[in-house]
């Protein structure tokens, strides 16, 4: 761990409580007959309760000095830390040159820069069979962004959108926020964590706006084949409803699945595609994505969907110009050994982790995974003496031994559990040895 990244990485056991709890706060504030008339909004306070980094301060807060141990932050993911996980020089490169340019200084379209969106549209173009435009494509601010975007765009009266039990907390925190029901269909981890198809139709009616897949799949690891993908297509064309690809991870690959595009079906149902380079090329603090719009049959335009992504976008920040002007060279410079030599990390990562968790019973995975730097692990809790459910299991695990793993409510699914493979493999070693502790303190059956 190097010590320049120490801030982004874990908090702190200093604080500046003492500082704060010095200060004196009252409800009227030395007002003249009343108190003040503004208040925080908590508008937010729901959506931000089922947040990633919400529940990751609370376990960092469990964690203590009184333990002896350095924290081991396993419950997010960002590689990019770590000397192991490094940016290729050419994506560097291209944001040098296009610092230095002079040409990057100043303002940029809601939508993004020509160069970029027609940059985008060959990076994805090259597995397509419809061809897309610049003006199909929306840069943002990462692919956070986007889902916001998305989600803003269809939200109304009665909407309600399908998400995966399993899910990134984001499109869970932002159908919240706008006010859009949260459907979940199933994973079935026994069939690859593939799509209950069956359930999805079960569950979606005539105010369904979309269906969102994530492929390849965070936390699951999986990457859906072709046959999969076709099917989830027809069914969306059966339901009358657009797919929103997910695809953040398409450059993490390390298993036999090849990566296929949600967008090859396109001509079936609309898809809108959301990607970025954090994952791929371990930049997520660069915050640059986009929207894609697989549309042939102009199906977005006529609906106005693209007309409220682009208002919506109109009242947004813009993603970096700088970032925006590197980004033709960083997708179409970065050489290919460069993604070849983290993912074979990777797997590494996930072979070692993989079968070391043989050994701790409480905690299966039902597939090794293929891609992302996850793995999740279904939690037994009839194995263990003291522990109610995933988040106490992790509060504790944080507090006795300074390990910070997330807790599967998170992601939407309750009793699992996910830690993060995309660190040094001496960290993964250090968390296992102090995993196999923790269940032998909390086994029902005593480990001698």
């Amino acid at each position: 761990m190097t010590t320049q990244h120490m801030n982004l990485l874990l908090p702190s056991f200093e604080t500046d409580k003492e500082e704060h709890d010095e200060r004196k706060t009252t409800e009227n504030g030395g007002i003249c007959g009343g108190a003040w008339r503004f208040k925080g909004n908590k508008a937010a306070k729901e959506a931000a309760s089922v947040s990633m980094k919400g529940t990751l301060a609370r376990l960092f807060d469990c964690c203590s000095k009184d333990v002896k141990k350095t924290i081991l932050p396993l419950g997010h993911g960002d590689p990019s830390i770590y000397h192991c996980f490094q940016t290729s020089v050419d994506a560097e490169e291209a944001v040098v040159e296009s610092l230095r340019s002079g040409a990057a200084n100043s303002y940029a379209p809601g939508v993004g820069i020509l160069p970029a969106r027609r940059a985008v549209a060959n990076y994805l173009n090259r597995d397509l069979p419809n061809k897309m435009k610049s003006d199909d494509i929306f840069i943002t601010v990462g692919c956070c962004q986007g889902i916001e975007t998305m989600i803003n765009a269809l939200s109304g009266p009665k909407a309600n959108i399908l998400l995966p039990t399993l899910v990134y907390p984001l499109y869970n925190s932002h159908a919240i926020h706008g006010q859009v029901e949260i459907r979940k269909y199933d994973l079935l981890p026994d069939l690859d964590w593939e799509i209950d198809l069956q359930g999805v139709e079960a569950i979606a009616d005539e105010n369904t706006i979309a269906m969102v897949i994530i492929n390849p799949h965070n936390p699951c690891g999986n990457v859906y084949t072709y046959e999969h993908l076709k099917k989830v297509a027809e069914v969306a064309r059966k339901l009358g409803i657009m797919v929103i690809s997910d695809e953040v991870y398409n450059q993490t690959i390390y298993g036999e699945n090849k990566f296929v595009p949600m967008g090859i079906f396109s001509s079936i149902a609309p898809v809108v595609t959301l990607g970025s380079i954090s994952k791929g090329w371990l930049v997520p603090g660069w915050r640059i994505g986009w929207i894609a719009m697989n549309d042939p049959e102009n199906v977005f335009k006529t609906t106005g969907v693209v007309e409220s992504i682009k208002e919506h976008l109109d009242i947004s920040p813009d993603p970096s110009t700088i970032l925006q002007f590197a980004l033709p060279n960083i997708l179409e410079k970065t050489k290919k050994d460069f993604f070849e030599k983290n993912n074979s990390i990777l797997s590494q990562n996930v072979d070692f982790a993989f079968d070391a968790l043989k050994d701790i019973p409480c905690l299966t995975c039902p597939k090794k995974p293929e891609s992302c730097t996850y793995i999740v692990t279904k939690l037994d809790l009839s194995l263990l003496e003291d522990i109610t459910n995933d988040v106490d299991f992790c509060m504790k695990l944080a507090r006795e031994e300074n390990l910070v793993f997330l807790p599967g409510e998170v992601l939407g699914l309750k009793n699992w559990v996910r830690f993060s493979i995309g660190v040094e493999r001496s960290m993964l070693e250090d968390a296992f040895v102090r995993l196999k502790g923790f269940f032998a303190r909390h086994s029902k059956t005593q480990l001698t």
